[in-house]
Parts: structure tokens; sequence; C-alpha cells
């Protein structure tokens, strides 16, 4: 229906593992909205995905592990008025997902000593909360 979808490092989706369903939009619609199918729900098995390597395949399965139904991932759209743009939107909004979740993870993060003015400037805020908290005690009796 749409042809296969090429997304980053050469992982291909071919037409038969998207699966389109249709329903009535809750969304503007006007006098149309109660006899359209408007809203379009795009289910991809991501078994069906043609994919490069099985690291890949690993790391698209940890990172939208909480978005999964098994190996299927199912994306909504009701926000257009046409069942041809809530196609769209799906469909874009699958390969955003898959290619962020395909990106390769980024540079290890080099932790760093706090420098000696964010030091000083916590140690400062430390004393002047304390002071602001004395304040607040009752006077002792000596």
């Amino acid at each position: 229906m749409v042809g296969p979808v090429v997304l980053r490092g050469g992982v291909v989706i071919p037409d038969d593992a998207l699966t389109w369903r249709f329903s009535r939009s809750s969304g503007p619609g006007g006098q149309s909205v109660n006899t359209t199918d408007s809203r379009a729900e795009l289910s991809v098995d991501l078994d069906g995905i043609a994919w490069a390597s099985a690291s890949q395949r690993e790391r698209v399965l940890e990172r939208l592990a909480s978005r999964l139904r098994g190996e299927i991932l199912t994306v909504a759209a009701s926000e257009h008025r046409s069942q041809l743009r809530n196609r769209d939107a799906a469909l874009a909004r699958v390969t955003a997902l898959l290619d962020e979740a395909l990106a390769p993870p980024g540079p290890p993060r080099r932790a760093a000593r706090p420098s000696r003015g964010s030091r000083e400037r916590r140690k400062a805020e430390e004393q002047r909360r304390r002071s602001i908290k004395q304040l607040r005690q009752r006077p002792s009796e000596r």
C-alpha cells in the first residue's frame, strides 16, 4: 500500500509488516465526523523488518520497550480531518520513532570535577539558607 520504507542504517520496513486500521475520529470534521473513518492506526510488526544487524534490532527493542506490545509498535493519528493526512502523519511518526531508536548511542559522558567557583557558590548558598533557617528557631534560654 505504501511501499517499503527505508530507515537509517539500511533498515527496510516491507509493506507486509505494516497493518492499517481506520476508525471514526473524535476530532474536528463538521457534519461528516460521524460518517467517515478518518482516524488512522498503524501497527508495525518488528519481526517483519529487514534488519541490517542484530544489534539494531536489540537497540530498537530496548529503546521502545515501553511502547511495544509483544513486538508490535502501534501509532495512531487523528489530528486531521482526512484519512489520507492522518495516514501520512501516522507513517511519519512511526518512521521518526524507529529512526530515533536506531540512532547509535552517543559518546560516553566524561565526569568532570566541579569548578572552584561552583564549589564556593554552593557553600555560600548553603550558608545563606542556614542563616535563614536559624532565624526561624526559638531563641535560646541563655
